[in-house]
């Protein structure tokens, strides 16, 4: 009886407290200042993803930066990317990113892969883009600089909550694996970054 009457007392809290609530990712729309913004280097922070390559992908980068730059059209944005898969560095010129105003999508085209993104609504200083392939979401953040704020990762994390992500899906980058510059010395004296 005592318990009954204890999980009848504590029914009415427990149903009026409240849950996190999911602030609702608004994308960008695109106007003619969009672009020129995205425009300059980055670093990759954080990214969660259901589809399976890019899930893939995420376990074995340590580190990843990349420069966005004009394309050979206002609709075209060329993209630099240094990163460390594993060990090794690796450098990729030959990427492209298509820009979509009519529905304000970014396509990122490398080597016959694509992936498609919405750029969402955040502070000048990061790019946050919700992925889409199919339906498995996905969701990633990258910033100037590699100094974001533990209030800023939590907002990303409760978002990635929101999207049904566990903290065992969300795969963070770390500076300490930061590759040189292409052709730049390493410690050794060797050249270590590997062109892709």
């Amino acid at each position: 009886m005592l318990a009954s009457l204890t999980l009848l007392l504590g029914l009415p809290l427990a149903l009026t407290t409240e849950l996190p609530t999911c602030t609702p990712l608004v994308p960008v729309t695109f106007d003619s200042g969009t672009v020129p913004r995205l425009l300059g280097d980055w670093i990759y922070i954080i990214g969660a993803s259901k589809y399976p390559p890019h899930l893939e992908e995420l376990k074995v980068i340590k580190y990843a930066a990349f420069s966005l730059f004009p394309g050979s059209h206002e609709d075209e944005v060329n993209v630099m990317e240094i990163m460390r898969v594993n060990e090794t560095c690796v450098v990729r010129n030959s990427s492209k990113i298509q820009v979509f105003r009519e529905n304000s999508t970014l396509m990122h085209v490398d080597e016959n892969v694509t992936a498609i993104a919405k750029l969402i609504q955040s502070d000048k200083d990061f790019l946050i883009l919700n992925h889409f392939n199919g339906n498995f979401p996905g969701l990633s953040l990258s910033a100037r600089t590699p100094n974001v704020s533990k209030e800023h990762l939590e907002e990303f994390r409760a978002q990635l909550h929101c999207l049904g992500f566990t903290d065992e899906e969300m795969f963070f980058t770390s500076e300490k694996y930061a590759c040189p510059l292409p052709g730049e010395k390493t410690d050794e004296g060797d050249t270590e970054s590997q062109a892709g």
